[in-house]
């Protein structure tokens, strides 16, 4: 019995005089517990052991934070730069002495820290820190709009890092898969959430419309896996393959999942990647990130312009350059806004919108011609396609901004001016082969007598 009270006694002195090691929970974090069911007391040896690893490591003032590899079910309870004694980079990694005072960053989603998010916490600070310096760089660009858009259609704030992994906030990423934009969209799926994809336009880039076309699509995901971590690796996979793996391991445990060989190593890099890009973009300098030179938050106004605007005459109505209106426009692919969009909406740099108003109204032509659009098709040239609408060469290159030798390529897509008042179709051309048409507009009749070999 006295036993029992003495390390009952040490017990309540090392909880009452302990530094507070569960602090990192606090954090918002989402960790398994510390204690499991069924686990033993103290003994009073580790109590000792304990109390002697505390002291020696508060003696050593300003030494180098070092993580210790743990498996996935082991807590972190501090966020120290894990440095690998195999990384062979010409650059020191700067150290930042914990500092138990700073506020904790507070996440939205729930933040594990294990093995694999080590590793790649340490893998964007050394053979990808180049590339996630840029990445940095560009994320208060873009982070802003984001976030708020992701809060008005109630998702966490923080799935915003998805975008920093997939593409780096960079509207004209594309894959080898041809997924494209911030959000890497492909094309299958960005129709499903009402992205328009074609010759002129492509609205996977747009920063605005496919972060809310990927917001609808995570809460799809979230709906069905009610798990944000088993969301994005669907986000990745598509939520099929997600769903057959739950059903055929009889898991809801996404990390339990990255155990097994039927999802690929992406998809099981995917959530890792995710957490360690979050945690560094939310305290980079604690990473070793320091002297980023971030770009200026995106801003602007939107005006209307009928379809087919020249980008020139915009700018022009803007007082800018027409670099500046790609810039917040990168979703447009040709050199206007695009046919068979009326009142197309487009970017403007912002407090610009009452000047482009005023002087768009002076530049615009008004009327213009009637037009429509032709897909080119194998084996067809500029002369025979002004021939097919009866029309000029000169207005079809005008219009194209091409000339005389300009290349065309099965599928592009040509404006073909037609006069006013008219609707011009293409000549047939099995009107062109097969009679030819009297005054009276009927066709001739003709006789002709089939041959061996005619088909």
């Amino acid at each position: 019995m006295r036993k029992i009270l003495v390390v009952g006694m040490i017990l309540f002195l090392s909880s009452a005089c302990l530094p507070h090691q569960g602090s990192f929970s606090e954090k918002t974090y989402s960790h398994p517990s510390f204690t499991k069911e069924g686990s033993s007391l103290f003994t009073k040896f580790e109590l000792e052991r304990f109390f002697s690893q505390e002291l020696s490591a508060s003696q050593k003032e300003r030494a180098p934070l070092v993580s210790v590899p743990f498996t996935e079910s082991h807590i972190v309870w501090s966020l120290e730069l894990p440095i690998s004694d195999d990384s062979n980079d010409d650059f020191s990694l700067e150290v930042v002495p914990k500092d138990r005072s700073k506020q904790p960053q507070e996440f939205d989603i729930p933040i594990v820290i294990n093995a694999k998010v080590e590793q790649f916490i340490q893998y964007f600070q050394t053979t990808a820190r180049k590339a996630f310096s840029s990445w940095l760089a560009r994320s208060e660009k873009y982070i802003p709009i984001m976030r708020n858009l992701l809060k008005e259609t109630g998702l966490p704030e923080d799935l915003v890092y998805l975008a920093l992994i997939e593409s780096g906030f960079n509207p004209y990423a594309y894959s080898r898969s041809k997924a494209s934009g911030p959000w890497q969209f492909i094309y299958p799926t960005g129709k499903r959430y009402g992205l328009k994809t074609d010759w002129w336009i492509d609205e996977r880039r747009d920063p605005e419309k496919s972060t809310i076309a990927a917001a609808k699509y995570l809460k799809d995901l979230f709906d069905m896996f009610d798990c944000w971590y088993l969301a994005a690796a669907g986000y990745n996979a598509g939520e099929g393959k997600i769903a057959k793996a739950m059903k055929r391991y009889r898991t809801e445990d996404f990390w339990e999942l990255t155990k097994y060989r039927y999802l690929k190593r992406e998809t099981k890099d995917y959530v890792p990647q995710m957490i360690a890009a979050a945690l560094i973009a939310k305290d980079p300098e604690t990473y070793g990130f320091v002297g980023i030179e971030y770009q200026e938050p995106l801003s602007y106004d939107k005006v209307k312009v009928p379809e087919v605007t020249d980008l020139r005459l915009i700018a022009q109505a803007c007082v800018v350059t027409i670099e500046e209106i790609k810039a917040l426009n990168p979703e447009l692919s040709r050199w206007c806004t695009p046919p068979n969009f009326p009142d197309y909406e487009i970017k403007i740099p912002f407090g610009k919108k009452n000047l482009f108003l005023k002087n768009f109204e002076l530049l615009y032509p008004g009327e213009k011609s009637p037009f429509r659009t032709h897909v080119v098709k194998k084996g067809e040239t500029l002369s025979k396609i002004a021939r097919l609408y009866r029309i000029d060469l000169e207005p079809i290159l005008e219009i194209n901004r091409l000339n005389r030798k300009s290349r065309l390529s099965t599928g592009m897509n040509l404006l073909i001016p037609l006069p006013k008042g008219q609707q011009i179709k293409p000549t047939s051309m099995a009107m062109e082969t097969s009679g030819r048409m009297d005054q009276n507009s009927k066709p001739i009749e003709t006789t002709y007598t089939v041959k061996k070999g005619n088909s």
